[in-house]
């Protein structure tokens, strides 16, 4: 039975993958809605604060660009044909092949530089032109032939047509699409969760699917349980952090980068790259040692993976066959950073990592270390892929004790069978003296790959993953051990274990959600479908709506202006949609019903806004207090009630402060306190009371 129910788990999983490859209609199971385009105030407000509202932080987004882009082809009045030089340039700076490369630079020189000089409608400097036609007239053309004119395509996007798109709806979609990112709080809803693929010390792994772009991805559940009884809080946080930092910015194809982080009562989850190929450990016990030019692809590979990491002052300290993952190409990524540790402050002095593959300066305890710990273990590793075994593993010994001592005093002897580049690479890599390493004499990664063994390699094909690997993973198979092989952990050992409130507290900052790979899973997924949906319903609401919700705030004194919960009814106990305005003197909240008139709020009736979100009906809320009653506001978006209080706060501020000074000056222009009396009852403003020297 459990056979038949591995099977199953199978089939399931192997299913999900082949739909993730389908269209987005059939891949997802849960509908992306964007929220109303009167989101577009407050994000608006909320991304200039955070200086995002420049044409370099929102070109180099990746639904930024296309929505620039599709504003410069499909909206703007002007032609911008200064998108598709650069379009072409960086598609000139992408082709391999120099033949290809020569041809393209021509076609491009003709159409958008001699072209527009006849015709003298080019407006880039004579320095650029220069420089192209320079290398041109030598037949040579090199990667960065270009360069002279991207900052000079820049400096005119960002004038007349970046304001143009900051006007426009495209830049209302982009606000839209901003404030759906913001406000991502992921469950297990969000998540068909299939197979088991592997287990680790605190949890295990599972192939899943996402539900609203159906891409696939791993999730790493580690059990809040078994993380307390083995009191390993420090190390879950310290991977959710190692992760962010390996994920953030340049994305790195040989590491397992993570795209999600949540938690649940019971897990913490980490959303990663989905690496269906199976481990390097598996496929040496599937297909037997590799020879040296086999065992170079994956040396190369790993260590663009460790040279993004030392570049973020990251040590990975258990490098080892079981953690380098293939995709379904045979391409390889370094997994699990459990053990990974930051040593740009202060370098750690652990003894971790697995016995067999730990350098000497982290088996001697209380010695500092930095990256030099990952070539050593680099070094055993190689080792590892060509013999089947650590060089501190002699004898299939597995007592740890004498694996450690072997390592700490043992001379490695390398086969003669060894080509005399490899034995060199290895002597290098395993020195026990740490200046003597290769790796860490100063020039990290670039020592290692200028070694005579890697004579020959073009790293820029190793980067963008041109090289063939040495072994393909059988299609239609999952690559990994049966699901009950596995297996999961057993309940009992931390049935004991209770989750205080402090101990949920520790992980209240773990969710997380990378900005650059949630954009690009979006765009290779349903943007295009979202959006054409989204144009469908907005153009039939533009329809029915009122004109004083589509009315355009920008050139009045409106400060925000979208959608609200207020509440109220009989009881003041239903939520009731409202249209909000706010203005520097008032707040106007309007019903979709065109014969009714709005609520009007006057600041000078506000006593207070509550500095605090106040708790109603499970609902996070903002409280103005009026003379002789209340106002409860609130609003699911988070930013949003964040615009809204701070908005509201300052508004009311200023108009108190506003309302003050024109009772000071009542008074001096009167000399009486009567006449200040009088203005004060007009405006509502405290009377200035007389100094004890009858000074004012």
């Amino acid at each position: 039975m459990a056979d038949l129910e591995a099977v199953l788990a199978d089939v399931s999983y192997l299913m999900a993958m082949e739909k993730s490859k389908c269209t987005p209609a059939a891949r997802a199971s849960k509908k992306i809605i964007l929220p109303d385009p009167s989101v577009r105030s407050v994000m608006h407000k909320y991304l200039e604060k955070e200086q995002e509202v420049n044409f370099d932080k929102i070109f180099n987004q990746v639904l930024g660009y296309l929505l620039f882009k599709d504003f410069c082809e499909n909206v703007s009045e002007e032609p911008v044909p200064h998108l598709k030089f650069y379009e072409e340039i960086k598609s000139y700076e992408k082709t391999e092949c120099h033949d290809e490369r020569r041809k393209l630079a021509r076609t491009i020189y003709d159409n958008f530089i001699m072209k527009e000089m006849l015709s003298h409608t080019h407006e880039y400097s004579k320095e650029a032109v220069a420089y192209v036609q320079k290398y041109l007239m030598k037949n040579e053309v090199p990667v960065n032939l270009f360069e002279p004119y991207i900052e000079e395509i820049f400096n005119h996007l960002r004038g007349e047509p970046f304001r143009k798109f900051l006007e426009s709806d495209k830049y209302t979609r982009f606000c839209q699409w901003k404030n759906l990112e913001l406000n991502i709080q992921l469950t297990m809803n969000d998540f068909s969760v299939h197979r088991i693929i592997g287990r680790g010390g605190f949890g295990e792994v599972y192939g899943c699917r996402k539900a609203d772009t159906g891409k696939m991805y791993a999730m790493k559940c580690l059990d809040k349980k078994r993380i307390k009884m083995k009191q390993g809080e420090t190390l879950a946080l310290n991977e959710r952090t190692m992760l962010s930092l390996v994920s953030t910015g340049v994305d790195c194809p040989f590491i397992v980068c993570m795209t999600y982080a949540f938690h649940t009562p019971d897990k913490l989850c980490f959303i990663l790259d989905l690496m269906n190929g199976g481990d390097l450990h598996y496929h040496l016990s599937q297909h037997g040692v590799f020879n040296e030019a086999d065992m170079k692809f994956y040396a190369a590979e790993v260590i663009l993976g460790l040279e993004h990491m030392h570049k973020r002052y990251i040590v990975y300290r258990d490098l080892k066959p079981a953690n380098i993952l293939l995709d379904e190409n045979g391409h390889v990524r370094i997994s699990d950073l459990g053990l990974a540790c930051d040593f740009s402050k202060k370098k750690p002095h652990a003894s971790v990592g697995t016995h067999g593959y730990m350098a000497p300066e982290v088996l001697s305890k209380g010695t500092p270390y930095d990256s030099s710990a990952d070539w050593f273990s680099f070094g055993c590793m190689l080792y590892k892929l060509l013999k089947g075994h650590s060089p501190f593993r002699q004898h299939k010994t597995k007592d740890k004790h004498e694996i450690d001592r072997m390592t700490l005093t043992m001379t490695v002897e390398l086969p003669d069978s060894f080509s005399k580049e490899l034995r060199g690479l290895l002597e290098g890599l395993l020195q026990r003296d740490i200046d003597k390493r290769l790796g860490c004499k100063g020039n990290g990664a670039d020592e290692v790959k200028s070694h005579p063994f890697f004579a020959g390699i073009d790293w820029h094909q190793v980067y963008i993953q041109k090289y063939t690997p040495p072994l393909i993973p059988p299609r239609g198979e999952v690559n990994a051990a049966d699901a009950f092989d596995i297996g999961s952990f057993d309940e009992e050992d931390t049935k004991g274990i209770k989750l205080t409130e402090q101990d949920q507290e520790l992980y209240k900052y773990f969710p997380l959600t990378i900005s650059e790979r949630w954009q690009q899973e979006v765009a290779e997924t349903v943007f295009e479908t979202v959006n054409s949906e989204q144009d469908k319903l907005e153009s039939k609401r533009k329809s029915k709506q009122k004109q004083k919700f589509d009315a355009d705030e920008k050139e009045s004194d409106c400060i925000l202006h979208g959608y609200i919960k207020k509440l109220g009814g009989a009881f003041a106990s239903v939520w009731q949609t409202r249209y909000a305005k706010l203005y520097p003197n008032r707040l106007e909240l309007h019903t979709e019903s065109s014969s009714t008139k709005p609520e009007l709020i006057f600041m000078d009736q506000i006593e207070d806004v509550s500095q605090d979100y106040v708790q109603h009906k499970n609902e996070q809320c903002i409280q103005v207090k009026l003379r002789d009653t209340k106002i409860v506001l609130t609003n699911q978006d988070e930013i949003g009630l964040k615009e809204w209080a701070q908005s509201l706060r300052s508004a009311h501020k200023k108009s108190q402060e506003l309302l003050g000074s024109m009772a000071k000056k009542a008074g001096k222009i009167y000399g009486t306190e009567r006449e200040a009396s009088k203005t004060a009852l007009i405006t509502g403003a405290q009377v200035p009371q007389k100094n004890t020297n009858g000074s004012n």
